[in-house]
Formats: C-alpha cells, sequence, structure tokens
C-alpha cells in the first residue's frame, strides 16, 4: 500500500513538472494581456492573450516540453472555467433560450454536418476525414473529433489534419465574429449569444469571442454551446451507424466485420458540474461573495486557457497539412455563418 502511494505521489509530481512550463507561460501571457488592456480597453484581453500566444508559440516556445502545459491551459482551464460558471447562472438563465434556441442548435448541427460532408465529397477528401471535420465543426473541435474517433476509426493522418484545420477555422471565426454580430445586431445578448455559442468550434473559442462583447453574451452563448455538447452523444450514436468504406454509400449497410462498433460517447464531467452548480445557484444556498470569487477565477482561467490556444496554432502545421485541408475549412466556416443568420432571422428576428 505504502508502495502504491509513492508510486502515485511520483507520478503527480512528474505530471506536474511536465506541466508547469507551459502553464507558466501562459500564466505570463495572460498577465501582460491583461496589463495591455487596461490601457487599450477597447480592444480587450482576449484578444491580446491570442496574439501574444500565437507570437510566442511559433518563436520564443516552440520546443515540445511546452506542449503539456499548453494543452492543459487550454483544455482543463476552460473545463474548471465552465463548471464555476454555473455557480453565476441559475436554470432560469439556462431555459431563456427557450425552444427556439434548441431548435436553431439541432437545425444549425443537422446543416452543418450536411454541408460539412457534401463539402468534403466535393473536394475529394474520404468519407472518414469528412465525419471528423463534420463532428468538429457540428459539436465541440477536437473533442468531438476525438469522440467520434472510437466509432469510425479514422488514420492519425485524418485526425491530425482535421484538429487542426478545425481549430484554426474556429481561431479565425473567434476573432472576426464579434465585428459581424455587433454589424447585424448591435451584440444584442441572444442574437449574438445564438451565433458564436451556436457556430465556434470549440468552447475555448466561444468564451473567447464571447469576452470580446460583454459578459451577458459569455453567458448566454456558453448555454447555447453546453446545449451542442449534449447532443454529442446523439452525433456519436448517428456516425456509428454510417457505412465508412470508400466505393460504398454512405446511409448503406457495410458488409465487413467492422461493423460491429462500440460506441462511446457521454456528457462531458464539466457540463455535469456546471448544471449542478447552476441547481445550486438557483436555490441561493451559496453567499454573494462565493459567487463572485468563482466568477472572478473563472475569468482569470478563461485568458490563461486562450493564451494556450494561442500557442497551440502552429504555422508549421498550416503549411505541412497543405491549402486544400485549409479551402475546406474557410469554406465550412463560411457556410456556417450564413446557416446561422438564416435560422438566427426565423427563430429570432433582426433585432
Amino acid at each position: 500500500m505504502k508502495t502504491k502511494i509513492i508510486e502515485l505521489l511520483k507520478r503527480a509530481k512528474q505530471n506536474i513538472l511536465e506541466i508547469l512550463p507551459g502553464l507558466i507561460i501562459c500564466v505570463i501571457i495572460a498577465g501582460i494581456s491583461q496589463v495591455i488592456a487596461h490601457f487599450v480597453p477597447t480592444v480587450g484581453a482576449a484578444l491580446f492573450a491570442i496574439a501574444l500566444g500565437i507570437i510566442v508559440g511559433n518563436t520564443l516556445c516552440t520546443k515540445d516540453f511546452f506542449n503539456r502545459g499548453t494543452k492543459f491551459s487550454e483544455s482543463r482551464l476552460l473545463e474548471y472555467s465552465i463548471v464555476l460558471t454555473g455557480f453565476t447562472l441559475n436554470l432560469t438563465d439556462i431555459m431563456s433560450v427557450g425552444w427556439q434556441g434548441v431548435l436553431f442548435i439541432i437545425l444549425q448541427m443537422t446543416l452543418t454536418i450536411v454541408v460539412t460532408y457534401l463539402i468534403g465529397k466535393l473536394l475529394r477528401f474520404g468519407k472518414k476525414f469528412s465525419l471528423l471535420m463534420c463532428a468538429g465543426n457540428s459539436v465541440c473541435g477536437s473533442s468531438a473529433i476525438g469522440t467520434v474517433s472510437g466509432v469510425i476509426h479514422p488514420s492519425a493522418k485524418d485526425k491530425g489534419i482535421s484538429v487542426t484545420t478545425v481549430n484554426l477555422t474556429g481561431t479565425v471565426l473567434m476573432i472576426t465574429l464579434p465585428f459581424l454580430t455587433g454589424a447585424l445586431y448591435g451584440n444584442e445578448t441572444m442574437q449574438t449569444s445564438a451565433m458564436i455559442g451556436g457556430t465556434l468550434q470549440s468552447v475555448g473559442q466561444v468564451i473567447g469571442s464571447a469576452t470580446f462583447v460583454n459578459s451577458d453574451v459569455v453567458a448566454m452563448s456558453t448555454i447555447f454551446k453546453i446545449i451542442r455538447i449534449i447532443f454529442i452523444v446523439f452525433v456519436a450514436l448517428a456516425f456509428s451507424k454510417l457505412n465508412t468504406n470508400e466505393g460504398e454509400k454512405l446511409l448503406s449497410r457495410s458488409n465487413t466485420a467492422g461493423d460491429d462498433k462500440k460506441v462511446k460517447a457521454k456528457i462531458p464531467w464539466y457540463i455535469i458540474g456546471f448544471f449542478l452548480f447552476s441547481i445550486i445557484a438557483t436555490f441561493n444556498i451559496i453567499p454573494e461573495i462565493v459567487s463572485h470569487t468563482a466568477h472572478t477565477i473563472s475569468s482569470q482561467f478563461e485568458i490563461i486557457a486562450l493564451a494556450g490556444i494561442g500557442m497551440r496554432v502552429k504555422f508549421r502545421d498550416l503549411v505541412k497539412d497543405g491549402p486544400k485541408a485549409l479551402l475546406y475549412g474557410g469554406a465550412v466556416g463560411v457556410c456556417q455563418v450564413g446557416i446561422a443568420i438564416g435560422l438566427i432571422f426565423i427563430f429570432f428576428g433582426l433585432l
């Protein structure tokens, strides 16, 4: 027993030492970004964190030993941030999207999947790569790609290129959508949140983009995004029924032995945590100082995570993956935004 405890402590220490270099850099970038934003408040710390992250990640900190820390910042800190956000939102806020919001998400995701697959077919990409792009763009970026990979079993190359392409598309949209929603909707909360939360690929990109607007949009767009993430279970189940053999119809049944696929898709822990804390907030059983502290910590985690997102955008990967994949990502991003504009007009109106 004592030996196991010592081994666990050694492993924990090793993990911390591997995470620290990248995490420290992200914390420094986040701090510098907030100082700069103090003098340029119209731009905000979020954009500075991403921009500095991209610059530092492609110049000063290109070594692999930063990767564990930047990945931890990008993923884990964002997950903790989402859980803490639950303290600041009650169930009434969550239900404020209404049936229109839920139906908007269902149609937005469905149409994104259909259009993404058709574009992939037009550009002569393989079925599995196209389906990875469908999942990444319609649900939650890299996390959805990882979930669906366990169902359709793509090659490592397809998985790597799809992750890079989806993340780049989301990063570009993250920066440009606030300007678009400002022009179309005057950054009105519901329409802006539906656009940002309904189209952007990863949770970090949603929060980052919404941060450029205001705190109300951060809260509401996060709710739209969470609804999308919950639907990953249904997307994985649907993809498990598809025929991914090249030269055969997608909706036909495969004759190969590999057709018996075990679907492993579940709602992420941080979504469950978010709802639990939201229930606690709904019944007002926590002091206001706790809610305020949770909001403050959550905001800091967001800025650090955005620095991590920036550091993980590698120019060498973009060059290696080729212009065809980038064309695919760009075309999908434009279509996503176009679909969202149409659906927002139908369900929420222009203003």
